[in-house]
């Protein structure tokens, strides 16, 4: 799959504007501030492909990016920022929750991401479960992996597997947009999804 070959196709602020499925779709989710843009940017080779804001909850839109003509990136906005008025939090959380809940929607696969240095929030939490019972497929990407020792890393993720639900079963990929770490793996892992499979 060629990284290089990616462009943005389109921002949706109301559940009602968004298309039908066009390819198969990788769905980005997580709090404010918890590096969605910065993971993108990095997965892609980019420097600011998708916008890194410094104000929490600033992505109140759901982008697409279409990789290599193959799959379609989706970031979600971002939750859990307090500092916004009720009916915007109603409104991302209508576009979140309607986006995937569609199932008429081509969602190959949700990547959860929390930040490494701290527990899953309530709302972390309520997402897993929410995909959970949805049977959307996901995995956990914990962000900011560099920010921590070798000996706190170690304690973090031993930990996420019981502060998650069916942690178990989990597949979480540690990721720094500073160093790279985990870039290759959630390559490995979206060219694998995207290949059609033999008969």
């Amino acid at each position: 799959m060629n990284y290089q070959n990616v462009s943005f196709l389109a921002s949706y602020g109301l559940l009602k504007q968004i298309p039908p499925s066009k390819r198969m779709e990788v769905a980005f989710a997580g709090r404010s501030n918890v590096g969605k843009s910065s993971l993108i940017n990095k997965l892609l080779g980019r420097k600011a492909l998708a916008k890194v804001s410094a104000v929490p909850g600033k992505t109140a839109t759901i982008n697409f990016y279409d990789l290599d003509k193959t799959i379609h990136l989706v970031d979600l906005p971002g939750y859990g920022y307090a500092k916004v008025a009720k009916s915007e939090k109603y409104r991302w959380a209508e576009l979140i929750e309607g986006y995937l809940n569609d199932p008429e929607r081509d969602l190959g696969l949700v990547l959860l991401l929390i930040d490494m240095r701290h527990p899953p929030t309530q709302l972390d939490c309520q997402m897993a479960d929410y995909l959970i019972e949805t049977e959307r497929p996901f995995l956990v990407v914990l962000t900011k992996a560099d920010k921590l020792n070798k000996t706190e890393r170690e304690k973090r993720l031993s930990a996420i597997a019981d502060e998650l639900p069916c942690g178990d079963e989990l597949t979480i990929v540690p990721f720094s947009s500073q160093t790279g770490e985990g870039v290759e793996v959630l390559r490995g892992i979206l060219e694998e999804i995207s290949t059609p499979e033999e008969n």
